[in-house]
């Protein structure tokens, strides 16, 4: 099976090989077959959506090597989302990809799968900032507007009704472009922006520090600038350098406003 991967820096797959040469390359799946062109949109109602997201989050978590419970990766990852149980009822649940790609998503469903190379240069507070970012786009149902357009566009669209809108009758090369969409999901900086709110108030009401995400927002635009390029991660987060550079001001403000220390860089 034909792999698409991710690109990474140099100055990113050199940090991370140093700790986890064995990764494997994070797998999707091959491309859609174009001869299924041509075949009548159909509507798409929220159980048929829910099952896609499942069948596409499924097939991800077998075939990719998911961190084990008694891990490092898995175990830390536990310890910082310990009490982040659901989103806006929606249910969350977290995983480990051990894999050299740098970046995270996460689903309509509340699957939230963070990769073991993100992990390895990121700080606690740094990784927690980023969960609540991704947690912010699925409470707010940005990934699931996301997922939906892709179902209802292109090759991808075309090769699901032509299953006859059946999730357990999709195929492989199917389900890879499903994950695909789930992955790459990119989303408007109005979009950014509330996934940021969202993100803050929730860590905050957690207990956990909102400095985090500022911090994580930070490391990436040094990243970028040591590197000449950017992570996969960074691609989907950020449009610009003046709107990274105001996020950051915005919740570094807000955090000040609120009285929360900054916590010490580790």
């Amino acid at each position: 099976m034909k792999k698409i991967l991710l690109s990474l820096s140099l100055l990113l797959l050199a940090a991370v090989a140093v700790t986890q040469p064995a990764q494997a390359q994070f797998k999707l799946g091959k491309a859609l077959d174009a001869a299924k062109k041509g075949v009548d949109a159909f509507t798409l109602t929220d159980e048929q959506m829910a099952a896609y997201v499942k069948e596409s989050i499924d097939w991800m978590d077998a075939n990719n090597p998911v961190s084990p419970e008694d891990s490092p990766y898995t175990q830390r990852l536990r310890r910082l989302t310990e009490g982040l149980t659901d989103a806006e009822g929606i249910p969350l649940n977290f995983k480990v990809y051990e894999v050299i790609d740098v970046n995270a998503f996460a689903c309509p469903d509340g699957s939230v799968r963070v990769f073991s190379s993100l992990m390895d240069i990121m700080s606690d507070d740094e990784l927690l900032g980023i969960i609540g970012h991704e947690i912010g786009h699925v409470a707010k149902r940005h990934s699931k507007k996301a997922f939906k357009t892709d179902l209802l566009t292109g090759a991808l669209k075309d090769g699901i009704a032509a299953t006859g809108g059946k999730a357990a009758a999709l195929s492989e090369s199917t389900l890879g472009e499903m994950g695909q969409a789930l992955v790459g999901a990119k989303y408007s900086q109005k979009q950014e922006k509330e996934a940021d709110d969202y993100g803050y108030e929730f860590l905050k009401s957690h207990g956990k520090n909102p400095w985090g995400m500022v911090m994580s927002f930070e490391k990436f635009l040094e990243m970028e600038g040591n590197s000449g390029s950017k992570s996969n991660y960074y691609q989907k987060m950020f449009s610009s350098h003046p709107e990274t550079k105001d996020r950051i001001k915005r919740l570094s403000e807000r955090a000040a406003k609120d009285g929360i220390a900054r916590p010490a860089a580790n």
